[in-house]
C-alpha cells in the first residue's frame, strides 16, 4: 500500500545534501511536467541534460518494458545482449573502438583518469601520471572527480587530496603550454563547460590542446557527460570541432533517465584496463543498455539532429530578445540545447532567484553557477512547447526585473 509523502519527509528522511524545490513531480510527459498538486510545468530543465527525449518517450518505455521482462541482471563474469549492442553501436558512431559501462558521469571520468595514468604508467614509468584539468570544470562527485574537477567549493572539506592534478584556466593555450610536460599523462577538458557556465570551446583551443598533448605523448580526455549525445546538435561535441580525443566519457542523456554512464576509448589504450584492472557491479546493466540503445537510434539521425540545430536558434532568437527588451542578460551561448543566458551586471548572483521565479511562472530552468540561467530541455522538445516555455519565463524575467 502506497504511503502519503510530502516534501517535508525530505527534510526528515533524507541526508541534507540537497536543497530541493516546494513542489514534488509526479508525472511527466514529452516536454511537460505535474507536481502533487497537478500544476503542470514546461521542462526546460531535462534532470539537469538527462531527458534527452523528454519523459515517458515510447521508443524507451517499450525498450524498458520488454527488457524488463527478459533479463534484469547478471554480474560481469557473464556479459548480455543490450551490452553487446550498445556498445557496437557506440563504436560505429565514434571515434572509439572499444567501451566500458558504468552508472553515471562520475563512474565514467573514474574510469577515464584511472585509464589514462594506467596507460601512461604502463608506456612511461612511474613519473608520468600527472593530469591537467580547467579551473571551473566540472568532472563528477567521486573524490578523485572533484580533485580534477576545477571548482574547490566541491574538493575542500574533505581532507587530502589525490596528488598530480593541476588546474589551468579554461581556453588559454598559454596556459596550458607553460603547464604540459612529458610527465603529463593526460588533459581533461569539456568542450562545453557545463556547470561553469555554458562556456563553449573554442575550435583553436581545442586544435591547440591535442597538438601539445601529441607532442607531449599525453591523452587528450573530453568529459562530453553533458554536452553528448545529441546535446550540442551532433552526437558528441567533438565532431562539431573535427577534434578527436583519445578518451571521451558519456552519461546523462545516454540513458535518456534511466542510470547509465559510458566511456569511450581506442584500441590501443583500452588494453591497458586488463582482467580485473577495473570494474562496475551494475555497469553494463541489460536495463540501462536497452533502454540507452534506444535512446541512440532515436538521436542519431540526420532528422533529430538538425533539429536540434533549429531548436537551438529558436531558444537563443527569443532569450535574446528578451535581454534586449529587459537588460536582464548580456549574452546568450552555448551549443545546441546546452544554452546559458548570462546575467547583466546588476543581476549578478541571482541566478537561483530566476530559477525559482520560473517554477512559479510554470517552466523548470536550471542554473550554472550563480551567474548563470542555464536550459538543457528534451531533444525532440516541441516548437510550441519551446514558445510556450519561453513565455512563461519571459514572464518570471519581468517579475524580477520590475517590469
Amino acid at each position: 500500500m502506497s504511503q502519503t509523502v510530502s516534501r517535508a519527509d525530505f527534510d526528515q528522511f533524507m541526508v541534507p545534501n540537497y536543497a530541493p524545490a516546494d513542489y514534488i513531480p509526479v508525472r511527466g510527459e514529452g516536454a511537460r511536467l505535474w507536481d502533487q498538486q497537478g500544476r503542470e510545468y514546461v521542462d526546460f530543465a531535462g534532470g539537469i541534460a538527462v531527458n534527452a527525449l523528454g519523459h515517458a518517450h515510447p521508443a524507451l518505455v517499450k525498450a524498458l518494458t520488454e527488457q524488463a521482462q527478459k533479463l534484469w541482471h547478471v554480474s560481469n563474469t557473464l556479459t548480455n545482449e543490450p551490452a553487446l549492442r550498445l556498445a557496437g553501436k557506440l563504436v560505429e558512431a565514434t571515434f572509439a573502438d572499444r567501451v566500458f559501462f558504468c552508472n553515471s558521469g562520475a563512474e565514467a571520468n573514474e574510469a577515464a583518469f584511472k585509464l589514462a595514468r594506467k596507460w601512461a604508467i604502463d608506456t612511461a614509468g612511474a613519473d608520468k601520471h600527472e593530469i591537467i584539468s580547467t579551473t571551473n570544470s566540472f568532472h563528477g562527485r567521486t573524490f578523485f572527480t572533484v580533485t580534477v574537477g576545477g571548482q574547490p567549493k566541491y574538493s575542500d572539506g574533505f581532507g587530502p587530496r589525490p596528488q598530480g592534478v593541476t588546474h589551468i584556466p579554461y581556453n588559454d593555450l598559454a596556459a596550458l603550454k607553460a603547464a604540459i610536460s612529458d610527465k603529463t599523462a593526460a588533459v581533461v577538458i569539456e568542450p562545453i563547460q557545463g556547470e561553469g557556465g555554458v562556456l563553449p570551446a573554442t575550435a583553436d583551443y581545442l586544435k591547440g590542446v591535442r597538438e601539445l598533448c601529441d607532442q607531449h605523448k599525453a591523452l587528450l580526455v573530453f568529459d562530453e557527460v553533458q554536452t553528448g549525445v545529441g546535446r550540442s546538435g551532433s552526437l558528441y561535441a567533438y565532431m562539431e570541432y573535427g577534434v578527436t580525443p583519445d578518451i571521451l566519457t558519456s552519461a546523462k542523456s545516454l540513458g535518456g533517465g534511466f542510470p547509465i554512464g559510458a566511456m569511450l576509448t581506442t584500441e590501443a589504450v583500452a588494453q591497458h584496463f586488463a582482467v580485473g584492472t577495473h570494474g562496475s557491479t551494475y555497469g553494463g546493466n541489460p536495463l540501462a543498455c536497452a533502454v540507452a540503445e534506444a535512446v541512440i537510434d532515436v538521436v542519431n539521425t540526420p532528422e533529430v539532429l538538425a533539429g536540434i540545430r533549429a531548436k537551438h536558434e529558436r531558444f537563443v532568437s527569443r532569450l535574446t530578445a528578451i535581454g534586449d527588451k529587459t537588460g536582464v542578460f548580456q549574452q546568450v551561448r552555448g551549443m545546441g540545447l546546452l544554452i546559458g543566458a548570462v546575467l547583466a551586471e546588476p543581476y549578478k548572483g541571482r541566478a537561483k532567484d530566476f530559477m525559482t521565479a520560473a517554477a512559479k511562472a510554470g517552466v523548470m530552468v536550471l542554473q550554472a553557477g550563480p551567474d548563470v540561467v542555464r536550459f538543457a530541455p528534451s531533444l525532440v522538445i516541441a516548437d510550441t512547447d519551446i514558445d510556450e516555455g519561453l513565455d512563461r519565463f519571459e514572464q518570471a524575467v519581468n517579475e524580477i526585473a520590475g517590469r
